[in-house]
């Protein structure tokens, strides 16, 4: 979104000559394609340096990447890179509701409460310059995707036959290759790199794009049991099968595809013909 979309008009403060302009780093991601490249230091989170500014927003940058609601990026974005404007636009009250309402229980899944430092209640009302939410806009613009849940990672299975392989297609509505690995960031910590590949659907409200998109959510939702499939950091190979009902994505079972897996295969080759008792 470009920012102008989100602005309420009224006025602001000035941030006087204390700050200065600065490009958004490369390793701020979450933070490039929102409508500006240059932004104000200190930032909103009273981070000094942009040492400190990528250190303090690496955390949240996978939050981000969960898409666990419309506007998490602006919200987090306003406080960490906030717009190289002549003064400092806040996200506003509502904003920060909307996005802590959907995003907590992603940060609970991982162990974690929403902070203090996000306390909504030190962000201006609407009728002040803030940021607003568009979240109603939104809706009637873009197709609302199932959410993937916080949920017991479901145990990896190593062996099986085609036959039980099948019994658990026809209870399920999607099924998902997914190609898993993960990398070591500067400061130590992990990264996961996702590929999806759907071998077949029978979810016909959704396109396939839209369930690869999902998916990946669901891997960076429900964190441990993305590192479960990632002991080493080579490539590993699943196929996660699922449901998707009520607005909710829920994966139910997940198979280890190892090279040359023939009963996987054979049981994604019989899906086409197989008829569900």
């Amino acid at each position: 979104f470009a920012l102008s979309g989100f602005l309420r008009v009224a006025t602001g403060f000035d941030i006087g000559l204390s700050t200065k302009c600065v490009v958004i780093p490369k390793e701020m991601d979450m933070c490039h394609k929102i409508g500006y490249s240059e932004m104000r230091l200190p930032n909103l989170m009273g981070h000094r340096s942009m040492a400190e500014v990528i250190l303090k927003s690496t955390a949240w940058q996978r939050l981000a990447h969960t898409n666990c609601h419309p506007h998490v990026r602006t919200f987090l974005c306003s406080l960490f890179a906030p717009v190289c404007l002549d003064t400092f636009i806040h996200p506003c009250r509502s904003m920060c509701v909307a996005v802590r309402d959907s995003c907590a229980p992603v940060l609970a899944c991982h162990g974690h409460p929403w902070p203090d430092s996000l306390d909504c209640d030190r962000f201006p009302a609407d009728e002040d310059m803030c940021l607003a939410s568009l979240t109603k806009e939104y809706k009637y613009s873009h197709k609302v995707l199932p959410k993937p849940t916080c949920q017991t990672c479901p145990a990896v299975e190593e062996f099986f036959t085609h036959k039980r392989v099948l019994e658990v297609f026809c209870h399920n509505n999607f099924a998902v290759k997914v190609k898993l690995s993960k990398k070591r960031t500067v400061f130590g910590g992990q990264e996961y790199n996702i590929e999806c590949q759907v071998e077949f659907i029978t979810q016909g409200s959704l396109l396939t794009y839209e369930t690869q998109s999902v998916i990946q959510q669901w891997l960076l939702i429900n964190e441990n049991c993305t590192q479960r499939m990632t002991p080493t950091y080579r490539p590993m190979v699943y196929l996660l099968v699922g449901n998707i009902e009520g607005g909710i994505v829920l994966v139910n079972q997940v198979y280890h595809w190892q090279r040359r897996d023939s009963q996987l295969s054979l049981a994604t080759q019989k899906w086409r013909y197989h008829k569900c008792l």
